[in-house]
């Protein structure tokens, strides 16, 4: 059986939509990034983290991810509020940042885990339309304080990487971990 060990509706969306079957428990993780922590360490040790702190029998595969935004090496954690969130915003407007997601795959007493990036380009926004999207409440729940799949679409001209990373879960790097690692999806 395959557990994802995380609460995020988009990465069971994603692992559904990728065909999928699995459950959901919960990691109790400390999520709090350790002082000077790089982004791609910070989400690689969640992520693993994550994935130690589920129960599992031995022929069960545990699946857990961790993911942020990082601009010149900076983390852009969930914003706590519309204000945060507008200043999330200014900070992206008109630039190229990271998405980082941290992927760890456990089974058998065996760990793999890596990140995957996504460079993305947000346009230039005007104040109206930070204060638009800020109040729209979707900011509150994703790192950076967007969703790519959401309002924000219109405001992002270009990635460069893994549109589903941006989402939440490399889909095909976490389906390439599963296979080298002797994963097979049931059949349905």
């Amino acid at each position: 059986m395959l557990i994802l060990a995380s609460q995020s509706p988009r990465r069971q969306e994603l692992l559904r939509q990728a065909g999928f079957g699995f459950r959901v428990v919960v990691p109790g993780v400390d999520e709090t990034r350790l002082p000077d922590e790089p982004p791609e360490s910070y989400v690689e040790r969640l992520a693993r983290a994550k994935a130690e702190a589920v129960e599992a029998g031995p022929e069960d595969w545990v699946l857990a991810a961790d993911t942020t935004v990082a601009l010149d090496h900076h983390v852009l954690e969930k914003p706590e509020d519309a204000a945060e969130a507008a200043r999330m915003l200014r900070l992206l407007s008109g630039r190229v940042h990271e998405v980082m997601t941290g992927v760890c795959l456990r089974h058998g007493g065996r760990q793999w885990s890596g990140v995957e990036t996504t460079r993305v380009e947000f346009a230039g926004l005007s104040e109206e339309e930070i204060a638009e999207y800020a109040a729209s409440g979707e900011p509150l729940d994703k790192a950076g304080g967007y969703g790519i799949q959401g309002l924000a679409s219109k405001l992002i001209p270009r990635i460069e990487g893994c549109y589903f990373n941006v989402v939440g879960l490399p889909v095909a790097r976490v389906y390439a971990m599963l296979r080298s690692a002797g994963y097979h999806l049931p059949r349905g």
